[in-house]
């Protein structure tokens, strides 16, 4: 149930778009066991100068933030085959490693609201947030 928010600085073509989404969801499946159908990711492009980096980046145009936030729970190791996934995935659209930077919050479960209402500790998720 993660929800990620990928922005980047330049405009892509929409199949390049949906790529670049379904590598990060495809990530997400790898690492976090999440079923392929919870998918929650959106794309948003800014304009460059509204969109400053960390200087000294080759291909500034390619710097891409990703933003995920997901219920608490997963292990380190979890965690870091995610980085790593994700930026393997990316590089074949031509990004980078040094240019992604990834940003993970975690919620617990009383602080998410799901199925109509109901805090997310008070459902059966149906998966295992220990990964």
């Amino acid at each position: 149930m993660p929800s990620a928010l990928i922005e980047t600085r330049q405009n892509y073509s929409p199949e390049i778009e949906i790529g670049i989404m379904d590598a990060v969801h495809s990530a997400l499946c790898e690492a976090f066991k999440i079923t392929p159908t919870d998918k929650n990711i959106r794309l948003l492009v800014h304009e460059p100068h509204r969109f400053v980096y960390p200087t000294g980046h080759e291909q500034p145009e390619t710097y891409t933030h990703i933003s995920i936030d997901c219920f608490a729970g997963r292990t380190i190791q979890a965690k870091r085959l995610l980085y790593k996934a994700i930026v393997k995935n990316l590089s074949c659209y031509g990004i980078p490693a040094k240019n992604i930077k990834i940003l993970l919050r975690e919620i617990t479960t009383e602080n998410w609201g799901v199925r109509g209402g109901q805090a997310a500790c008070d459902v059966d998720l149906g998966f295992n947030l220990n990964v």
